[in-house]
């Protein structure tokens, strides 16, 4: 079949040609693209598959709109974020209104707008061609060998997808000798009757290695303008997974009301951490001056002795905002809802203004008691990359929650803190201690060489950490309401200590599992609960874990409820000590353990208990 070379033509060829650029656009920007080739290859046989299922541009070309459409998003988010659309992002353009994205872009929303008119001309315009001419039609009966060939190769990606492929000899031993520990576990008498049942059953044969079809779904999400459709089943199955979670407490309730409603606080914050370190904050006795500003609050109080239970944002994070047991961290979901609701219940208006994300593997465990608020803000479209916004970007939703004529009010602020790369948290005016990572492109992060600079970059982000903390307070000074604000680490961070080899969290070390933490009180706070400073000054030295916050937030609010354990609330005169379990190489008790090494592994000095 031959095209001519007409203007008509040339302009539908190009028009697809440009659509299927994008995703080499970030090169543009001096940003990496992976595997080009085979995005490329991805690209050329989707192109291939919908001419030959539609026969004619025309009748495919309607369903290309929502590319038009998200082509400008996808400019923007490169251009400002580094990144392009994901699951993340497909969740804020679900959940903000026309009003709240044109406050956030500012200037550049009508910008965007221009752009959305010209790529709906640009879109009718090339499907007007498409419809007039008849050049690109595939009458031949090349198309049915086409479609065989595509017929079959779904056919064996489904059978992929649903048996698998078989290992590879050495790879198969390996597996079965994983298999065999496992059952060794078991009941001797359950193991036999495994074995048979696994004998009797008929398994389809998995596909041999060489029918592993040469296609990624990661590259076909990362192609354009058809991977688009698989970021929406991704949007389409975290939303599915969020209902879920939602659907298990969906009847919860603690049935929760306010002690005293005439003399009740008038505005709660906690403040969500991330990555900080406790011994790195000068007000816990770190030699530099990471903390120039709150060393100087007269009414906060440190903790000194607080620990998280699981070193990893997701995990740690469901714990601290409900009563999620520690040694259920690793399971996900929960049947309860956290102090979100509570708070409710005993008439607060509650928000959740985060500058983390809120979708993906990583991010819906915390996103689903997020949606519990009644005003929900994830105000990150970076992500966790280089051009992720700050975390002063919370200060204006921050100060519309205070101005909210809500009598009562509970604000969740969760920060990015010092997530990695950590000279990207903080502006130019905070790089104090140099050499910092500050201008390095792409720092080697299994490189220990880099210690003094990550370091260095690590103390500058808890010290604009230190300024956004301060001026947080500095607003809830200047609202003159009977306020409390409570701020918890989700965990710490290893760096390279010494002769320490590790870097980051996830590795079981001290430093990943003690955090900083804190509680402020405004001077009316003090005045109104004497007995709960008393209480909180009284425990700044006990041993404590994030399984105390809630309790003890819940009683800051001078909330109760059927079934409440004050014992676990460190504001309060029943505090209790209760053993403190952190997940390392099992579940270890952490007030029973040694610390090995530069690293300081927590190692159970008795027997970790099984996860």
């Amino acid at each position: 079949m031959r095209l001519p070379l007409r203007p008509s033509t040339l302009y539908l060829v190009l028009t697809y040609a440009l659509l299927s650029a994008m995703p080499f656009f970030p090169l543009l920007l001096g940003l990496p693209v992976t595997r080009p080739l085979q995005v490329l290859g991805v690209e050329a046989i989707a192109w291939i598959a919908a001419w030959a299922l539609f026969k004619r541009p025309a009748w495919f070309h309607p369903l290309l709109l929502p590319a038009f459409l998200a082509l400008p998003v996808e400019l923007y988010l490169y251009t400002y974020y580094g990144q392009g659309i994901s699951t993340h992002h497909l969740g804020i353009m679900a959940e903000t209104s026309p009003l709240e994205a044109m406050e956030f872009l500012g200037a550049k929303a009508w910008l965007l707008v221009a752009a959305f008119v010209g790529v709906l001309a640009w879109w009718a315009s090339s499907w007007r061609v498409a419809i007039t001419t008849r050049a690109f039609d595939w009458r031949d009966g090349s198309r049915w060998v086409v479609l065989g060939v595509l017929g079959v190769a779904v056919a064996v990606f489904a059978y992929e997808k649903q048996v698998g492929i078989a290992p590879a000899p050495a790879a198969a031993s390996a597996s079965a000798a994983k298999v065999h520990l496992v059952a060794a576990a078991k009941p001797a008498a359950s193991a036999t009757v495994s074995a048979s049942a696994a004998a009797g059953a008929w398994h389809a044969p998995r596909l041999p290695g060489w029918a592993r079809l040469p296609v990624e779904l990661d590259a076909f999400a990362r192609s354009w303008p058809f991977g688009l459709v698989a970021r929406g089943v991704d949007f389409y199955k975290e939303r599915q997974y969020l209902a879920d979670l939602n659907r298990r407490s969906a009847a919860f309730r603690f049935d929760a009301r306010q002690s005293d409603p005439a003399n009740a606080p008038d505005v709660l914050v906690m403040v969500l951490g991330e990555s900080a370190r406790y011994d790195r904050w000068s007000i816990n006795g770190y030699e530099r001056e990471t903390n120039p500003l709150l060393s100087k609050e007269a009414n906060l109080v440190p903790l000194q002795d607080l620990i998280t239970s699981v070193s990893a944002t997701r995990l740690s994070v469901p714990v601290i905002i409900s009563r999620k047991p520690a040694m259920q961290s690793l399971k996900d979901g929960f049947t309860e809802k956290s102090f979100l609701t509570a708070f409710k219940e005993a008439g607060y208006k509650t928000w959740w203004l985060s500058n983390q994300i809120s979708f993906g593997k990583f991010d819906t465990p915390v996103s689903v008691f997020a949606k519990e608020a009644d005003e929900v803000e994830f105000l990150n479209l970076g992500g966790f990359t280089t051009r992720s916004n700050l975390d002063d970007v919370l200060f204006s939703p921050l100060s519309r929650a205070l101005q909210d004529p809500a009598p009562k009010k509970l604000i969740v602020l969760h920060t990015l803190g010092s997530h990695w790369n950590y000279a990207h948290r903080y502006p130019e005016r905070f790089d104090k201690w140099t050499p910092s990572l500050r201008g390095v492109d792409k720092p080697v992060v299994t490189d220990d060489a880099i210690e003094p600079r990550m370091s260095n970059s690590y103390d500058n982000s808890i010290l604009y950490t230190d300024w956004f903390l301060a001026q947080v307070l500095e607003r809830l000074k200047a609202s003159e309401k009977v306020a409390a604000l409570m701020y918890v680490a989700d965990h710490g961070q290893t760096l390279y200590d010494k002769s320490c080899d590790l870097a980051f969290h996830g590795h079981n070390t001290q430093y990943e599992f003690h955090v900083p933490a804190f509680v402020w009180y405004s001077d009316s706070y003090g005045a109104l609960f004497p007995a709960k400073v008393a209480q909180l000054k009284g425990h700044r030295k006990a041993r404590l874990s994030t399984e105390n916050v809630f309790h003890t937030l819940v009683d800051l609010g001078d909330i109760r409820y059927p079934g409440e354990r004050l014992e676990w609330s460190f504001a309060n005169s029943q505090w209790q000590r209760h053993k403190r379990y952190v997940d390392s190489y099992g579940w270890t008790d952490y007030d029973n353990a040694r610390m090995r090494g530069d690293c300081r592994e927590v190692i159970d000095k008795g027997t970790p208990l099984p996860r």
